[in-house]
């Protein structure tokens, strides 16, 4: 989808695709990308005064959503897929908080995209108590030009690309990276011992989500997308196919090159890019 924004000067170019790889029977991988938006536009009139319409027009708002089900099993495809439901359920909600955001209410927005992710947790641990595997990742970024919300679970990832380097914005939250973090063990060690594949944090089990906040520039690209791409598929690849073409054909790129690189896993790649329409 092209998009504009705001003024006019700014479109978001954005596409998801998601593929179950080459070894796993289902795809436990959800994603969204939605928009919200608040604007009366003028298409003629002879007032001279049209101040009224100042407070009938808004930012447009754009969600992104990417959740990777853990398990291995049907369970985490319920998971993902529960979780993202759940987020977009609730948005839905408290689509006039959404619409009617103010970056002088920053706080107020972050905690409101953050309770939509624990909506997710708890509709988890009340619909299936008994389902021990019934988690998720969630990784969900929300861009009102040109900052970007970022609320996170687990290790699914947010990447930007500006001037051809990439940049991860979010922190794994492996046991590993835990270990690591506080000096209890080398990354080495915690590879060797497996660390890294355990989750610290996800939607649905220990839930310990980060907030955060981006800023982008004109022509940088986001990049939302589960260890399937991440795993496999170098930074500098990844920077090199997120450079060209569409959003569309950027996602593409990904996924093929996560299935050339074996399609071990699960992958989905969500990208969007800010384009100048001037």
């Amino acid at each position: 989808m092209k998009t504009e924004l705001l003024s006019g000067t700014i479109q978001i170019d954005a596409a998801g695709l998601s593929h179950a790889g080459k070894v796993r029977p289902t795809n436990e991988d959800h994603f969204a990308i939605m928009t919200i938006q608040k604007s009366v536009r003028l298409q003629a009139s002879n007032l001279q005064d049209t101040a009224i319409l100042d407070g009938m027009c808004g930012p447009e708002v754009f969600i992104f959503v990417v959740a990777d089900g853990i398990g291995g099993t049907a369970d985490g495809k319920i998971a993902s897929g529960v979780a993202v439901r759940s987020v977009i359920e609730y948005l839905a909600e408290a689509v006039n908080c959404v619409r009617d955001f103010d970056f002088e209410r920053e706080q107020t927005f972050l905690d409101i995209l953050s309770t939509a992710v624990w909506r997710g947790h708890e509709r988890l641990k009340e619909q299936y108590p008994e389902r021990g595997g019934a988690a998720t990742t969630l990784t969900m970024v929300t861009l009102v030009w040109p900052r970007v919300y970022v609320v996170h679970a687990g290790d699914s990832r947010g990447y930007y690309l500006r001037n051809g380097v990439l940049r991860q914005f979010t922190r794994d939250q492996t046991m590993g990276d835990d270990l690591v973090d506080r000096g209890a063990v080398t990354e080495q060690q915690a590879r060797k011992a497996g660390w890294y594949n355990v989750l610290s944090s996800e939607v649905g089990g220990s839930l310990v989500p980060t907030v955060g906040v981006v800023d982008l520039a004109d022509g940088d690209t986001l990049l939302l997308c589960t260890d399937g791409l991440s795993k496999y598929v170098p930074e500098d690849r990844i920077a090199a196919l997120l450079a060209a073409g569409s959003a569309e054909s950027a996602a593409q790129s990904l996924i093929d090159a996560a299935l050339k690189a074996g399609g071990w896993d699960n992958v989905t790649a969500v990208v969007a890019r800010a384009i100048s329409a001037a």
